[in-house]
């Protein structure tokens, strides 16, 4: 058995990812086993963080911004390196579709320090198994951050098990419920509480088109789910149950209108949409009324954002906002994030990437109270 090793240059991510929307690649290290090819590919990062007003978290934390007249601890300096991840990759073909199989992880376990999983799937012949982006995502409005939140009001950038078929441009999946605030029910007015009585009884739907005309690309989802609230007694006697449809819709474009510039923008909307849309101030999707009925929140966000070559980087500037309607609900909370990143993201040779970035964060409470908070970020990364 003869196997060949040689160095490629492998794209991480794209420049739109949320996960780390920064314009590099990696250069994984490549195995030839017979017709099997496998790469080991990933980065080692750090992030250097100040917040100016309250203490943020790892990544941004809009929960945690102080409203106006509240105790803050002012002044936070931060360093980790949770973001640094190693994946490890193979492509054979079969029966004239290449078999592709992925695990990769990172230490964003349990908020910062703990090894996870990102992603564990094989995909063949249009059909993909395992653990993966969501579908309900298209990658192509988010743009670039050195922060690993992403923007508000897109979809949501997250690795959600699932079985998904791919023809062309179109692809349809159906997802595990539980990830996104399908297993959260707002329950006695108490928002952000996952109940005991919330339960799946079906997976997720998501289908999504993308396609590129030229300098323009662009991207339209949706998502549908089932929402259940079946509350039991010891005795296992029902002591209220209901449910509800949850549905969401997501549109994105992006388009390079020089060399130089690139423009993108999106807009999410849903109801029952939960954490399909990124940072929603509700990651719960539904809540039990006083009446004993399950009732949907209905959820809105949007991106808009450019990115500008400079130098042997580019300056990239995004404004993003996510809400949801409380104002008729039987809730109190938070109802609208809101975050405007500037940054400046440069590599001055291959598998290295540099970076500094400003973000002002404001969150907003259903009574109209609000906060807002400054973070200045940077990013050393040395990728392989």
């Amino acid at each position: 058995m003869t196997i060949k090793k040689s160095l490629k240059h492998t794209a991480l991510f794209s420049i739109g990812s949320l996960a780390m929307a920064v314009a590099s690649a990696s250069h994984g290290v490549d195995f030839e086993v017979g017709d099997t090819k496998a790469s080991v590919y990933g980065y080692a990062k750090l992030d250097i963080i100040y917040d100016v007003d309250a203490d943020l978290g790892n990544a941004i934390g809009h929960r945690n911004i102080a409203l106006d007249g509240e105790p803050s601890k002012d002044g936070n300096f931060d360093m980790h390196a949770y973001q640094s991840r190693i994946g490890f990759k193979t492509v054979t073909p079969v029966s004239g579709s290449d078999l592709v199989t992925q695990i990769e992880g990172d230490f964003y376990g349990e908020g910062g320090g703990e090894f996870r999983l990102r992603h564990a799937y094989g995909s063949w012949n249009g059909i993909l198994a395992g653990q993966f982006w969501t579908n309900f995502y298209g990658f192509v409005a988010g743009t670039p951050t050195i922060d690993f939140t992403g923007p508000p009001g897109v979809g949501n950038q997250a690795r959600q098990p699932q079985l998904r078929y791919t023809a062309g441009n179109f692809s349809a999946s159906i997802e595990d419920p539980d990830t996104l605030g399908g297993s959260e029910i707002t329950e006695n007015n108490v928002v952000q509480t996952s109940s005991d009585a919330a339960k799946s009884e079906l997976p997720d739907v998501t289908v999504r088109y993308t396609d590129t005309s030229g300098t323009f690309k662009y991207s339209a989802s949706a998502v549908m789910r089932q929402l259940e609230y079946d509350a039991v007694e010891d005795a296992g006697a029902t002591v209220n149950d209901d449910s509800a449809f949850g549905w969401g819709v997501a549109l994105e474009a992006a388009m390079d209108v020089s060399e130089a510039v690139t423009l993108r923008a999106g807009i999410t909307h849903g109801d029952g949409l939960g954490g399909y849309m990124n940072v929603s101030p509700q990651t719960s999707p539904a809540y039990l009324a006083n009446n004993g009925k399950l009732e949907t929140l209905e959820s809105t966000g949007g991106t808009i954002g450019a990115s500008f070559k400079v130098g042997p980087g580019a300056i990239n500037a995004s404004y993003n906002v996510a809400t949801v309607d409380l104002d008729d609900e039987e809730l109190d909370g938070n109802d609208t994030f809101e975050t405007a990143y500037l940054n400046y993201i440069w590599s001055p040779a291959e598998r290295i990437s540099y970076g500094i970035e400003a973000a002002w964060n404001s969150r907003e409470v259903k009574d109209g109270r609000d906060g807002d908070a400054t973070r200045i970020q940077g990013m050393v990364m040395y990728s392989f």
